[in-house]
């Protein structure tokens, strides 16, 4: 008798067991048809500087298409709800721009290749290079600041908790190159925010940078695309956009009054062309002609102007970093304690299709090298 309920027990150990193993697996199975692509992409996280810098590369699909066939956004808020809803799966975050002090040029190395150089300069900002490949359209990598998802000195995605946020990052890009060879930075223009109200579907600052990247492979069809939708600036700022592409060319798209203001090489500002090479440059204050300079940034970009019209517009890609070190804030402590600084400097080659990264001010330190052929 004894054996025999031994023999019981050992039959219901075992079924339970087997039991426990199947819901396991049933569970795995489950969470990984949920959370496949969003487990691939925190696995992918990997920190390569300090300061810090990570690099992640984006799996699976953001819904760039389902945001804007819901209407997109038209403010911060109803940006984060698509976010929280579509990608976070309910996890509440924050998406938020404050002054971005930065300046941003396009030229051509004299062998022939577009460039793009872009400082960015801002309080304390971990960084990030997020590499993305949606299914119809342009493989990209792009900077994000992981301070406008919550991220500081006190909290940084060391591990797959922690690195839950950075999932929104697809929709906070501030600067990038896509494999077609279009570039876009933004930049902050102290002035009224654009609001623009017709009804076309809306959309945001970072949003828009995203769509470009997905989307254009030459600033003709840039800015045609930036007017097919009404733009709202993200926190309640204003900002311009500079674009530029693999044949050199190269735009500056303002909103002035909600209207598109685009201005190209050779109009009527400092803006050149030199025997054939176009050259553009932009800071914190509008470009287009007439009683719209607000904003500032004069002095870095007439250092940056200064150059190119001696060099034709031609600097090869050492001397473009040398160029955003020129025009780099170094460090000033606050009267709130806050330390701000260029935070990151980047050189993008159209052509090569590779970014050259510094952090934090580091001109002496070798820059991390990215290419989206990798």
């Amino acid at each position: 008798m004894a054996k025999t309920r031994a023999s019981l027990a050992k039959r219901i150990a075992l079924g339970v067991a087997a039991t426990l193993v199947a819901l396991v697996v049933v569970a795995t199975a489950a969470f990984f048809m949920l959370f496949g692509h969003e487990f691939k992409t925190l696995t992918s996280i990997q920190k390569v500087d300090d300061y810090p810098l990570y690099t992640m590369t984006y799996d699976g699909d953001y819904g760039i298409d389902e945001f804007l066939a819901q209407g997109g956004a038209s403010n911060d808020a109803e940006l984060i709800d698509f976010v929280v809803g579509r990608i976070m799966k309910g996890l509440p975050i924050t998406i938020e721009l404050p002054d971005l002090a930065c300046s941003t040029f396009n030229a051509t190395t004299p062998e022939g290749d577009a460039i793009f150089g872009r400082n960015f300069d801002l309080e304390y900002s971990p960084g990030m290079l997020v590499r993305t490949n949606p299914t119809d359209g342009y493989a990209s990598v792009s900077m994000v600041n992981l301070g406008f998802l919550g991220y500081g000195e006190q909290k940084l995605p060391e591990d797959l908790v922690s690195s839950l946020t950075t999932l929104a990052a697809p929709y906070a890009p501030l600067d990038g190159v896509n494999e077609a060879g279009l570039a876009v930075g933004v930049l902050l223009i102290d002035t009224d925010p654009t609001d623009q109200q017709t009804d076309k579907v809306d959309i945001t600052t970072t949003t828009a940078i995203r769509m470009m990247l997905d989307g254009c492979a030459t600033v003709d069809e840039a800015v045609a695309m930036l007017g097919e939708y009404d733009m709202h600036s993200s926190a309640n700022s204003c900002y311009h956009f500079q674009i530029a592409d693999a044949s050199g060319d190269s735009a500056i798209v303002e909103y002035i009054g909600d209207e598109l203001s685009v201005l190209r090489p050779g109009d009527e500002t400092t803006m050149g062309t030199s025997e054939g090479t176009a050259y553009q440059a932009a800071t914190n204050f509008l470009l287009t002609p007439g009683d719209y300079d607000f904003g500032g940034g004069q002095d870095r970009y007439e250092v940056l102007m200064g150059a190119l019209e001696a060099s034709n517009g031609a600097v090869s890609e050492e001397g473009a970093m040398d160029m955003l070190q020129s025009v780099s804030r170094e460090v000033q402590v606050r009267d709130d304690g806050s330390v701000f600084q260029t935070q990151w400097s980047c050189v993008y080659n159209l052509d090569d299709l590779t970014a050259s990264i510094i952090m934090g001010g580091k001109y002496d330190e070798p820059a991390f090298e990215v290419s989206l052929a990798e």
